[in-house]
């Protein structure tokens, strides 16, 4: 049933193949929404093919186990470079961000601040402190 949903396999015996259908088109119409937030990128520079092929390419590619939409982008972007179609806008923003700059040390917060100063000067109980008259 799973691969007939969301793989373009066959339909189990006894179930309705036009509502198996329906419910195929609407998962891969979900999936499709969900690639446009991850990548944006992919449907403009796909323009007016943007919905089509990747209904196409959804009904017969499941979705990543891992990853969510990003990497379901990723596959379908996969997909049409193997096809000669990925646009270079799109293979532009799937390369890797340059990693960020080195980052000066943070100062302490008021938690730690306060913390070294009770560890520098305790405050608590003296036993050999006298604190009232005998």
């Amino acid at each position: 049933m799973l691969a007939a949903l969301v793989a373009g396999g066959p339909v189990p015996e006894g179930f309705d193949a036009e509502r198996i259908r329906v419910q195929s088109v609407a998962l891969a119409a979900k999936r499709r929404e969900g690639v446009l937030r991850a990548l944006p990128v992919l449907a403009t520079a796909l323009g007016d093919r943007w919905p089509r092929t990747f209904m196409e390419w959804a009904r017969t590619h499941p979705k990543p186990a891992v990853g969510g939409s990003r990497a379901d982008a990723v596959a379908f972007a996969k997909y049409l470079k193997a096809r000669g179609e990925l646009p270079e806008a799109v293979e532009a923003a799937l390369s890797p961000a340059p990693p960020d700059p080195p980052q000066p040390p943070r100062r302490p917060g008021f938690v730690q601040r306060v913390r070294s100063r009770l560890r520098r000067n305790p405050v608590g109980w003296d036993p050999e402190a006298r604190y009232c008259s005998d």
